[in-house]
């Protein structure tokens, strides 16, 4: 090749690489100027939020709070989809497989730490198809049984499910959720045989025990609470290692004879994977906005709740822990339900 061709290529090359290069520089620079616009702008239309579970239980009453206090924040209307069954999968695939732009999200409880262990298929990843958000809040479980049952505490509660095995009917929203695992750790740990009655949500599942069609439940503190108040349902422990200043004459299953005892629900916000950060970062922030409004604080509080909005690096990390701590659980109980 002569040196003219030479001369020729190399100022092609360069012209190529120049081009490239400032090609490269115009998506960098659209792609920056993209990021505030896209957080200017949303939310422009309704949000959807989506609970894998029916109306009534404990992530319903929650979910409806924050939905009303976002609605005012954002300035959109953020809508309650419940999609319930099979112990939250079905809502929770339906917001895994939803557009990830920021106007589908998932509203669930610690139930999405549980199914990792519980199926043995799940049709969705829950680390790899989701992006935290936040964690809303953390709730004891309160064991609670009908104001018929002649029982006050632990102790007489064990001592008459062991004189009547199997003839004590407990409910829960569902075989694999919060208010059946909180169940099922404790009558694993207290050696005792009780009757599981599953119900489509933790709703039904408290009207269950409300008419006397079970006489043992497993709520969240948060849906309880007013059904305490009112003394249509008897509490006899807490889930928690600690007692909690909602109810601080109810001691903790640990103390009452069950050793080890420690089941605590949470519930939580998720986007789809691909999600734009932005969208992300304004429903963090507006979340923690609301969790810190003393009003919000002292609500949670008085049904036991605490308020949590950490940052979704925080998030993820507890989750994988939960993830974790309560598949081995799962394992160890030999629990399946698929």
């Amino acid at each position: 090749m002569n040196s003219r061709a030479k001369e020729n290529d190399l100022t092609a090359s360069g012209s190529r690489c120049r081009r490239i290069g400032v090609l490269s520089a115009m998506v960098f620079a659209l792609a920056a100027a993209s990021a505030p616009a896209i957080a200017q702008k949303y939310p422009d239309k309704s949000i959807r939020l989506l609970l894998p579970f029916a109306p009534g239980g404990g992530t319903d009453v929650l979910a409806r709070f924050m939905s009303a206090k976002l609605t005012e924040n954002l300035g959109v209307s953020v809508v309650i989809e419940n999609r319930g069954g099979a112990g939250g999968t079905l809502g929770t695939e339906l917001a895994a497989r939803s557009a990830p732009d920021g106007y589908t999200i998932l509203f669930t409880s610690a139930s999405f730490s549980f199914n990792p262990g519980l199926y043995t298929k799940l049709p969705f990843d829950p680390l790899k198809d989701f992006a935290p958000i936040t964690l809303i809040a953390m709730v004891p479980h309160l064991l609670t049984v009908h104001p018929s049952m002649p029982v006050k505490n632990v102790k007489e509660l064990v001592a008459l499910a062991r004189k009547r095995p199997g003839e004590i009917f407990y409910g829960s929203g569902g075989a694999g959720s919060s208010i059946h695992l909180a169940a099922v750790l404790f009558l694993d740990l207290a050696k005792v045989n009780m009757t599981h009655v599953p119900y489509k949500g933790g709703g039904p599942a408290m009207t269950g025990v409300l008419s006397g069609e079970t006489q043992v439940i497993f709520p969240t503190m948060q849906s309880a609470m007013p059904l305490v108040k009112a003394g249509r349902l008897r509490p006899i422990a807490i889930s928690t290692e600690t007692r909690s200043p909602a109810l601080p004459d109810v001691p903790t299953v640990a103390e009452s004879g069950v050793p080890g005892y420690n089941a605590t629900g949470w519930y939580a916000m998720f986007a789809p994977t691909g999600t734009p950060q932005a969208a992300i970062d304004r429903l963090h922030a507006e979340v923690v906005k609301i969790l810190n409004v003393p009003e919000t604080k002292q609500r949670l509080a008085s049904e036991g709740a605490v308020a949590v909005g950490n940052t979704p690096a925080e998030f993820d990390k507890f989750v994988r822990f939960e993830i974790s701590k309560w598949t081995k659980i799962i394992r160890d109980l030999k629990l399946k339900v698929d």
